[in-house]
């Protein structure tokens, strides 16, 4: 075996400069996991660039969230609950997508580290607990890839009939392409989508208004109203378990809002971005899903058996593509249709960035490969990137008509239920924060952002979320208009034993490699809230800074400045446009 190349080159004593590697032939030095050479793979690996901008990280949350889920599996719930259950579920998840995004957007702005929500399970709850959310999370986006790429192939469908794999090919490329330009190139791509996104869902907002009031002329239906809400159709479809049913597709829908945390290591000016990223997100996002739903919800019939078949790609089910054909307008479904190809790949973009970020932070504290640690001059993590598009070539699995579709069923379940665990985890992550911080004598005036609603909202977050689990695993024990069943069971719920199976390697592996891992939990009095703190709070909230010094900075902190009553209006307004 050959030995390492040496850290440095040259002999400081002599008033040489010590060489930094960045090569990736010389990022290969030092055994593996091997905890003396953290200092290596850190001196090896540049800085992620900081050249994503507020609007970038309130595209990239609505990049992510906003996609089939609402586009097409939204006809699906539609169809098994009812307009009510729809509207309430979503409102009710949002409420939860509110208080997850509170908590995160105040660790975030205090610690805008590489890996993010990873980083905050690792140090305020346990890291044999991170490790296991860090990487489902990672596998999560790895497997939600070749999906996407699948399924905006499948769109291609509602024109021509074409081989999937010619379709699969061309996004890839696209996908790679994109990579070249760095988190930039990244950030503009979803920018550009998310704005037709958030286009169409303004228009169909303003279609579905029309066709309500019966101003559409090719619609015999004429004035609508609430028909739909009552006899012979129903407010409420199949009862409780209906309502359960929409409760798991709704909290699957809003998955990806969580990317404005994650982005935060590439924020250029965290402390003003977050706070307003993750305000704007949380309104847009509501808007534009509660809104939209209720107008579906009021112009399409849950009834209707067209819906049965609105699941992944499947745009001829599209319940947004059903209101057009029922209201009789020709040439629009096929525009619907485009924007749901533009929002499969939009999606399909930001799991590219999702991946490729928790697994190079991963690397970067010792909990994968040191090879995929390394981040390149311009801030590219190439070897995540690599192993991105490598995982993104088992869209090809569809080629193999009879057993690809099994395949990529079991793939999607070994992160079905991921979300739910790593929301609550955050919001957890933020209530023991809080219980440190209090502890260290510091208080609530001195954070840049603080959640809206403190520790309550982060403990109503963690009860939802398993509220979100208790009902995901009554509907797949016991699914509507079937019997209890192995295989549907463990489709929705192979996640959970993932979790335990990382959980578990991670916390036998450190049991000897670091005795401080041990635990079940981080202690309290252990729990480190100086490290990787923002530069500018260090002048705050520092350790040894004097009171009175204290004091004179938190009087200067925007938060802490006495608002005027116009400033409420003017902030939601700005928020929601």
């Amino acid at each position: 075996m050959a030995e390492p190349v040496p850290a440095y080159s040259g002999d400081p004593e002599k008033g040489d400069i010590p060489r930094v590697s960045h090569t990736f032939k010389d990022h290969e030095r030092g055994p593996q996991f091997d905890p003396a050479n953290a200092d290596i793979v850190a001196e090896d690996t540049n800085e992620l660039k900081r050249n994503l901008h507020g609007r970038h990280m309130q595209m990239i949350a609505i990049g992510g969230a906003i996609g089939a889920g609402l586009f097409v599996g939204s006809g699906g719930a539609l169809h098994s609950g009812g307009p009510a259950s729809l509207l309430l579920c979503f409102m009710i998840i949002g409420l939860m997508m509110l208080m997850m995004m509170q908590a995160l957007g105040e660790l975030a702005v205090m610690y805008p580290v590489n890996g993010a929500f990873y980083q905050y399970i690792v140090r305020f709850i346990d890291p044999s607990w991170g490790f296991a959310m860090g990487w489902d999370y990672a596998i999560q986006w790895l497997t939600i890839l070749p999906f996407e790429i699948t399924a905006a192939g499948l769109t291609i469908d509602f024109w021509h009939t074409y081989n999937i794999g010619i379709w699969i090919a061309v996004f890839l490329v696209i996908l790679s392409i994109i990579q070249i330009f760095g988190v930039r190139g990244y950030g503009e791509v979803e920018f550009i989508l998310s704005m037709v996104k958030v286009a169409a869902c303004t228009g169909f907002i303003i279609f579905g208004i029309i066709v309500n009031c019966g101003g559409v002329p090719t619609d015999n239906r004429g004035y609508i109203g609430a028909r739909y809400w009552h006899s012979p159709e129903q407010a409420f479809r199949n009862g409780f378990k209906g309502f359960c049913t929409v409760f798991v597709t709704a909290s699957f829908a809003f998955g990806g809002t969580e990317l404005t945390g994650l982005a935060a290591a590439e924020a250029s000016d965290p402390v003003r971005e977050i706070p307003k990223a993750t305000k704007q997100v949380f309104w847009r996002i509501t808007f534009f899903y509660v809104v939209n739903l209720f107008i579906l919800g009021l112009i399409v019939p849950s009834s209707s058996d067209v819906l049965l078949g609105s699941s992944g790609a499947n745009t001829k089910a599209s319940p947004f593509v059903l209101a057009i054909q029922l209201a009789g307008v020709h040439g629009l479904p096929s525009v619907f249709n485009a924007v749901i190809t533009i929002s499969v790949i939009s999606v399909a973009n930001s799991a590219t960035y999702a991946s490729t970020r928790t697994i190079q932070a991963l690397a970067m504290n010792g909990m994968a490969p040191k090879i995929l640690a390394y981040v390149d001059k311009k801030g590219r993590p190439i070897p995540t990137i690599v192993l991105q598009l490598l995982c993104g070539l088992l869209a090809f699995i569809n080629e193999a008509s009879s057993t690809g579709a099994t395949v990529f069923n079991w793939l999607l379940a070994l992160s079905g239920i991921a979300n739910f665990f790593v929301y609550g985890s955050i919001c957890l992550a933020h209530i023991r924060f809080r219980h440190v911080w209090k502890m260290r004598g510091h208080t609530v005036e001195e954070l840049p952002f603080r959640a809206a609603f403190g520790i309550w909202g982060s403990w109503l977050g963690v009860v939802l979320n398993f509220l979100c689990l208790a009902a995901q695993f009554y509907v797949a024990l016991w699914p509507i208009g079937g019997s209890p069943n192995a295989q549907n069971f463990f489709e929705a719920y192979l996640a959970l034993p993932l979790i335990i199976f990382l959980y578990v390697i991670w916390k036998v592996y450190s049991w000897f490699k670091y005795p401080s891992h041990r635990p079940l939990w981080v202690a309290a009095k252990d729990i480190d809230i100086y490290t990787g703190m923002r530069e500018g709070q260090f002048v705050i909230s520092g350790e040894g800074v004097p009171d009175a010094a204290r004091r004179q900075s938190i009087a200067t902190l925007d938060v802490n400045k006495p608002k005027k009553w116009t400033d409420y209006p003017k902030g939601f307004f700005t928020a929601l446009f």
